[in-house]
């Protein structure tokens, strides 16, 4: 029994739908048939998320995450996404507040403010003055806001079961993609996940070899005053990267000093997140880095981040290093140790797209190459090429992306390989035995150990195979049955030929010369036999094309 409000917001969703000229999902909310999607114009698109409200602009925030899923035109016109929606009421605001916090606001606060000083579509920000004097910023829930979210992931889900017997939908697996969706707005609306996040990434990029870890801070968490609908974060006195006020005094130069050496912070610190680490921030927007008024830089909002193990960022350094190359070659070998293949992948092709991609930007100065942009392109080839990307992979490309158009709006003449270079050697270093070259060693001692105590005993078990003659070879090589049914189809065909000339000679010779009428009744026979037999391995030769 469907609940009424659901149909009331499934009447909603098909209005804003039918408005903006998208039939295709009012036919699948009415009980349609699930044809191949017919998928809006990305402007259209950005605008039916943002009318559907929060949890539809959260879903086209993930999806601009997922370049390994969208088209370049797609990614760029949702992160575009904002939710327009109005602060609570503070009388409301209040209550909530009070209701989530273990003690009253005023034993915990000398003061705080109910007006929100930033209202997004799952909470917002109001500044308060703990009982020591220190300023701290108290992310807030918007109540009722987990209804919401439970209501249309129910929607979203059905659609997506819809969608799955498609061809689309099989190709993107939309039925873990809408679950996906679902784990990552759940997370999002327990703070206690981000604030985790947040402590994660403030230890890491505490310390540094390749920058200085003073000059780059992110915000600490009050976990006394934390929990999954309140987090209270340290209050941090700045402006948004590019609204930042850096002339000085002395020259212009200056300047430009300053904004050097904060895009080079920035990149190295990144670097660090994602060759080092594993754990980055995945949405370094514009709006998402301060700079704050003494002068350092600070970065907010943890709620996404992305992972990557160490495999995958050995694999990832060398796809860099490869692209900076312009090693197409190197590019498909490395393509094929992080994607997996949907379809039999043809390797020449996939080369052959690599190498005219990255022919384009052969040649060019540093300043005119945008790795995120070749990064965004590789993953597009592979993907026309039946490959699909690991998640974590899709969301390494949005954040390297974000954070090469943030730094290049700053700075313009910075570029992302010419501060990575530098930074090579170490990081190689650091992979090929870590931080600890003893514990590295250590871990390889133990590994050669047991592979020197199985050895043996594999090799006398293969020895002992061999003397008894049970060994025995599985060889698979693909295509091969498709190639055998084609040789024995093209061998029929060839003896049916034999016998349909042989038919049509002995008619030939039936028929000359004096006939009895037995002769003429065995010639039109015998041509007879030869017209359908040959009308037969034609009709058996076109119905295979006409299928293809």
């Amino acid at each position: 029994m469907v609940s009424s409000s659901r149909l009331v917001r499934q009447k909603e969703i098909v209005e804003v739908v039918l408005g903006n000229g998208w039939d295709y999902m009012r036919r699948l909310l009415m009980g349609g048939k699930a044809d191949e999607p017919e998928i809006p114009p990305p402007a259209v698109l950005r605008n039916i998320l943002t009318d559907l409200g929060p949890v539809y602009v959260k879903l086209g925030q993930l999806l601009s995450t997922r370049p390994d899923l969208m088209p370049p035109a797609y990614i760029e016109e949702l992160s575009r996404l904002q939710s327009t929606v109005p602060p609570v009421d503070p009388t409301e605001i209040e209550a909530h507040i009070r209701q989530h916090l273990a003690r009253p606001p005023e034993e915990l606060f000398e003061r705080l403010d109910y007006q929100a000083i930033a209202a997004g579509s799952i909470a917002q920000t109001h500044k308060a003055i703990l009982k020591d004097g220190r300023p701290v910023a108290l992310k807030v829930q918007r109540p009722g806001i987990e209804r919401q979210v439970d209501r249309d992931m129910t929607l979203i889900r059905d659609v997506a079961r819809l969608v799955s017997a498609t061809q689309f939908g099989q190709r993107y697996n939309v039925v873990d993609l809408a679950e996906e969706f679902a784990e990552a707005i759940n997370a999002e609306l327990d703070f206690t996940t981000e604030a985790g996040y947040t402590d994660q990434l403030r230890r890491n990029l505490s310390k540094s070899n390749w920058y200085d870890a003073d000059q780059l801070i992110v915000p600490q968490i009050f976990w006394d005053l934390t929990n999954s609908k309140i987090m209270t974060m340290e209050w941090l006195e700045g402006t948004p990267l590019l609204k930042a006020d850096l002339m000085v005094e002395d020259a212009h130069s200056d300047t430009i000093g300053v904004r050097a050496t904060a895009t080079t912070l920035l990149f190295r610190a990144f670097f660090k997140q994602y060759f080092v680490d594993g754990f980055f921030h995945a949405d370094p927007h514009p709006g998402n880095i301060f700079y704050l008024e003494d002068g350092r830089l600070a970065l907010l909002d943890c709620g996404m981040m992305g992972h990557m193990d160490p495999r995958t960022r050995n694999t990832m350094t060398e796809m860099v290093l490869a692209i900076a190359n312009c090693d197409a070659q190197r590019c498909t070998q490395l393509t094929l140790q992080l994607a997996e293949p949907l379809q039999p992948v043809n390797l020449a092709r996939l080369e052959s797209d690599y190498t005219r991609l990255l022919g384009r930007y052969y040649g060019l100065s540093l300043e005119q190459i945008n790795t995120a942009e070749i990064f965004g392109q590789i993953l597009a080839a592979g993907i026309r090429n039946n490959l699909r990307w690991p998640a974590n992979v899709g969301l390494f490309a949005k954040s390297l992306a974000n954070l090469e158009g943030a730094a290049r709006l700053f700075n313009p003449g910075i570029n992302l390989l010419d501060e990575v270079r530098p930074l090579m050697p170490d990081l190689f270093r650091q992979q090929l035995i870590g931080d600890d070259p003893l514990q590295a060693l250590l871990r390889t001692g133990l590994e050669f150990r047991n592979l020197s105590l199985s050895s043996p005993r594999q090799v006398g078990f293969l020895l002992d195979r061999l003397s008894s003659e049970q060994l025995k070879f599985s060889l698979s090589i693909q295509g091969l049955d498709d190639l055998r049914r084609s040789m024995d189809d093209a061998s029929s065909r060839q003896s049916f030929s034999i016998v349909v000339a042989a038919l049509i000679i002995g008619a030939a010779i039936v028929a000359t010369g004096r006939q009895s009428p037995q002769g003429q009744i065995l010639s039109i026979v015998l041509f007879a036999a030869a017209s359908f037999f040959g009308l037969w391995l034609l009709f058996s030769i076109v119905r295979p094309r006409r299928r293809r």
